[in-house]
């Protein structure tokens, strides 16, 4: 599957042929049943990204044809199917939660109204809040909540460019927005409101001193949205930045609410 779909990348001609509108069909299936993925964990902690597998994702939509799709009341126009047999997968869908078919939901997941992308990865336990969305290929790990508004980003292109990880356990506060490839450890808690970009600092100042990172929550980190004085030619301003605040203590239970982490230590977001 992977040569002939690397071929097609460099031949789009080839997206004509039998051959190739079957690999990358069979491509897409195993990505939905969680076979393959768009990335995965690797030995040493970090991530790879299956870049061939993200071609067969973006070939896809050029050989689908636009369909009506209807869904009880519900009418929609587009190129790609949503998933189904929710029951036989151990899946709750509150309505009208909508995922589309091509992205892998585990059982023991709860949807609640919102939105998963093609690509992505939802492991077991994961609750997706109302109106959060999943972006295309995002990698969300086993027992995370996303809370209600949460924007999780998608990635298609440029194809060397990683997707957003979110990994087990973490707790993603309500309206926050994750986005470029930014990856959150295991166990991570991000207030309300939270933005990481891939160019957003992210400042520990549980030290002495302040100590910046860009694209990468550590392990069990507690972090809420702060502000920096940056400046301009116009003068100086206020620039969003994130803040990590302690670090998720052993004796907080691993599902405890977003309010009593920060409790923890005296914040209230």
């Amino acid at each position: 599957m992977r040569s002939t779909i690397e071929k097609a990348w460099e031949n789009r001609e080839l997206l004509k042929e039998k051959k190739t509108i079957q690999a990358i069909e069979h491509v897409i299936e195993e990505i939905d049943k969680g076979i393959i993925r768009v990335a995965e964990p690797t030995e040493n902690g970090q991530w790879q990204v299956n870049e061939w597998v993200k071609k067969a994702v973006v070939m896809y939509f050029p050989i689908r044809q636009m369909e009506t799709i209807e869904v009880g009341p519900f009418e929609f126009h587009d190129k790609m199917a949503l998933k189904t047999n929710y029951k036989e997968l151990g899946v709750r869908v509150v309505p009208p939660a909508v995922a589309r078919y091509g992205a892998f939901i585990a059982s023991g997941v709860i949807l609640m109204p919102s939105y998963v992308n093609i690509g992505a990865y939802v492991d077991s336990g994961t609750m997706v809040d109302t109106w959060s969305t999943v972006g295309s290929c995002a990698q969300i790990g086993k027992n995370v909540h996303l809370s209600g508004g949460v924007g999780i980003g998608g990635v298609l292109e440029p194809l060397q460019a990683a997707p957003v990880i979110i990994e087990d356990g973490a707790f993603i506060g309500s309206r926050c927005i994750v986005v470029e490839g930014v990856r959150v450890g295991k166990e991570a808690v991000l207030g309300a409101n939270v933005v990481l970009t891939k160019s957003t600092k992210i400042i520990d100042v549980t030290g002495n001193e302040p100590v910046e990172i860009r694209g990468y929550v550590p392990d069990r980190s507690v972090v809420i949205p702060g502000s920096y004085t940056k400046k301009f030619p116009a003068g100086e301003f206020q620039v969003p930045c994130a803040i990590i605040i302690g670090k998720r203590k052993e004796s907080t239970d691993l599902k405890t609410s977003l309010n009593d982490a920060l409790r923890e230590h005296n914040i209230a977001v």
